[in-house]
């Protein structure tokens, strides 16, 4: 963004001939008005990258003109422009909006370094104008947040409806399920872009560090503290503290947090003083706080503070259906970033993936896909890549009840398929189960029907139907 066109009213005519002449020299587009009414009608019909406006003029004042910019037009910089130097006209003045103020008569370098001035400033905000919407974009809903399952669509809703707003926020979730890109996203889709948005695990600190962590310290505080320290909570200003693992905080600091939530202000340790904050809380968590609350480790007022609107983050293995997906970005990851050729999985290992249940939720399936991509020397991945995934599922499978036997079966065949387009699911399953039930005890009980009736709980009639039907043949001894 640049200046190329400034408006210019004073009902001086002097000072427009001067201004005109000078601003025109060094190749700016000049508008004149010479009094309020014609400077309304220029802001009108015209989009200014600068206004010089004189705070006396016949029509409309300067600050009048002042106010219809800042509603119209609030990133055009505005210069007022007064033969009285009271300190009255310059507070109202800057108040108002106004980018500077100067008093007649003035020189032209005077105006110079105004200009100056605002083109670094426009400058400036254009550059930080990109780098929100770059940020912005980048932490779209549902873009760097992979996935379209029903559950994850839920939290879109969700984070749709909070990232606006200041609201605390708290995310629960297993660890790997993502906590902290979804704090991200309810940052960068905020008014608070643009401001920092600060991550702090209370696990990871110990104990007698987090306070200072969080809140910081004066001088002399403690041994050690040879110097005043600014917490979390002032280097947060304006933007988003992410609290993770807020379930380990210990419970004498959790009345601190309360109190900061409450009152909007913090003490330093070995401080007197009360030090307004102006910070958004996104906490998370993968225990039950609710238990935590009835053994009493955790505070049950700051329980409901924090609780206001929880989002639920799902597990992996709750959202199978985003695996194919996740593995795609994860690979063109893994690509941009790590510089290995392009990686594609086969059917066969795309079904592994599918059917793993990923104890470490997402992070492990990256970690998985990027030691894969970078190990394996041909571009198509296949089971032999994910080898300790398919030994580990066999082991599972082999400890594991009829139930899940079935459900990981189940799962392996249904990776590659579109379930929504598919019709009388039920019974095509179903038959598929009984037609080897059926099968195996009838060659447990050499084919005698009356005893494979008895063992499978149906009458001698069903089972003779059903033999029947599911094109059983019956191979007698």
């Amino acid at each position: 963004m640049s200046i190329e066109t400034i408006l210019v009213a004073d009902d001086e005519e002097s000072i427009r001939w001067v201004l005109s002449k000078a601003l025109s020299k060094q190749g700016f587009g000049v508008d004149l008005a010479e009094n309020g009414q014609e400077a309304l009608d220029l802001i009108r019909r015209n989009r200014y990258d600068l206004a010089i406006l004189d705070i006396k003029m016949p029509g409309a004042s300067g600050l009048e003109l002042l106010d219809r910019f800042q509603q119209e037009h609030p990133d055009t910089p505005v210069v007022i422009m007064t033969a009285e130097s009271t300190m009255k006209n310059a507070v109202e003045a800057m108040k108002r909006g106004a980018y500077d103020y100067i008093t007649k008569p003035f020189d032209l370098d005077t105006i110079d370094a105004i200009i100056l001035k605002a083109q670094k400033a426009l400058s400036a905000t254009k550059d930080m104008d990109r780098l929100k919407k770059e940020l912005k974009e980048h932490f779209q809903l549902g873009r760097t947040m992979v996935g379209k399952s029903p559950p994850m669509q839920e939290v879109y809703k969700i984070l749709g409806k909070v990232s606006p707003s200041d609201i605390t926020v708290i995310i629960y979730g297993e660890s790997g399920t993502g906590k902290e890109l979804v704090a991200r996203a309810i940052h960068f889709n905020s008014p608070r872009l643009g401001k920092p948005f600060l991550a702090l695990n209370c696990a990871a600190i110990p104990r007698e560090l987090l306070e200072s962590e969080l809140f910081g310290h004066e001088k002399g505080a403690f041994t050690g503290a040879t110097e005043r320290k600014i917490g979390k909570f002032e280097q947060a200003g304006g933007g988003t503290l992410f609290l993770d693992e807020i379930g380990d905080m210990p419970f004498e600091l959790q009345s601190k947090l309360l109190r900061v939530l409450q009152e909007k202000e913090i003490t330093r340790t070995g401080g007197n003083t009360a030090i307004p904050v102006d910070v958004r809380i996104v906490a998370a968590t993968n225990q039950d706080l609710k238990t935590k609350v009835q053994d009493k480790s955790f505070r049950e007022d700051l329980y409901y503070r924090l609780n206001v609107l929880p989002i639920e983050l799902p597990p992996l293995r709750a959202r199978r259906d985003d695996i194919p997906l996740l593995v795609e970005f994860f690979l063109q990851r893994a690509r941009e970033e790590m510089k290995v050729a392009a990686r594609a999985c086969t059917e066969k290992a795309m079904a592994l993936l599918t059917g793993h249940d990923w104890p470490g939720n997402v992070r492990e399936l990256e970690n998985t896909l990027q030691r894969a991509a970078l190990l394996s020397p041909d571009p198509l991945l296949t089971e032999t890549d994910f080898i300790y995934l398919a030994t580990q599922q066999n082991q599972e499978n082999a400890n594991g009840s009829l139930e899940n036997l079935i459900a990981n079966k189940l799962r392996s065949s249904f990776a590659q398929m579109d379930v929504q387009e598919l019709d009388n699911l039920y019974e095509m399953v179903l038959h598929q189960m009984e037609r080897p039930l059926i099968r195996i005890i009838l060659e447990k009980t050499r084919a005698n029907q009356v005893r494979a009736a008895e063992i499978l709980g149906i009458n001698r009639n069903t089972l003779r139907k059903k033999i029947q039907t599911l094109g059983i043949q019956v191979k007698k001894d």
